[in-house]
């Protein structure tokens, strides 16, 4: 007999930053997808042994840390590029073991933690990439609650990378009796088109684009890679650890 609708948790997608106020995200664990390239980079940070990675929205919040007398590092993205006067921007090879094992860093990007601020209020907030897809996943479907993929899209505009990966948690959960809205149908019928190239379809864009005329297709390369890690970065005050 079908499960009764109204104790089935359920699968959404909010494909832009911009729609976070249609949710009541405290009703949600919110996933925030950010995939070129601050929740690929947090996740390889984590699983290389940062002690934690602390999300501020602005470059003068990530600044004020090193003026409070913190031994932090500093990583700040806008636009593709690192801030002058910071340690590194959100490049994944950045975030190797030799650089952050014990080291907390504090890291401002364009969209990926304009989205995990808006999102603050939810049960609980994960990170997710192509890099920790499976863990990220299997740890979901374990939960029994309301899941919310937040898409950091381009500038609050939807973008395709974001998009695809939630297609693929979506492709893993759709049979584990989830209620699935409209977004997430959608963002899985992408993937459908995609899955068996990530790279070259997502070749034809807008980020992947403004990511190569800086030089790091190799970032866009590592970022689409699957499962090189299972740490699961979740967010705990105000600072990202790995889920125990």
């Amino acid at each position: 007999m079908e499960q009764n609708t109204s104790t089935r948790p359920r699968l959404e997608a909010c494909l832009t930053p911009a729609l976070i106020p249609l949710y009541d995200v405290k009703d949600y664990i919110v996933v925030v997808i950010d995939i070129f390239r601050a929740t690929t980079s947090i996740c390889y940070g984590i699983e290389n042994g940062a002690e934690a990675i602390i999300p501020v929205s602005q470059v003068e919040e990530c600044s004020a840390y090193v003026e409070k007398g913190f031994d932090y590092l500093l990583a700040a993205e806008r636009n593709g590029e690192v801030v002058p006067g910071f340690d590194f921007g959100n490049s994944p090879f950045s975030y190797t073991t030799e650089k952050v094992s014990g080291k907390t860093v504090v890291l401002t990007t364009t969209n990926g933690t304009h989205a995990l601020h808006l999102s603050r209020a939810a049960k609980k907030i994960v990170i997710g990439a192509f890099i920790n897809l499976t863990s990220i996943c299997n740890w979901l479907k374990q939960q029994n609650e309301n899941i919310l993929l937040v898409c950091s899209g381009w500038k609050n505009n939807f973008n395709l990378e974001d998009t695809l990966f939630a297609g693929a948690v979506v492709e893993q959960l759709k049979d584990a009796g989830f209620i699935v809205d409209d977004p997430a149908i959608a963002a899985n019928d992408l993937y459908q088109i995609a899955k068996d190239d990530l790279n070259q379809y997502l070749k034809k864009t807008s980020h992947s684009e403004r990511l190569k005329k800086l030089g790091i297709e190799a970032d866009i390369e590592f970022c689409l890679k699957v499962d090189l890690t299972t740490a699961i970065p979740v967010l705990e005050g105000e600072r990202l650890v790995k889920l125990s």
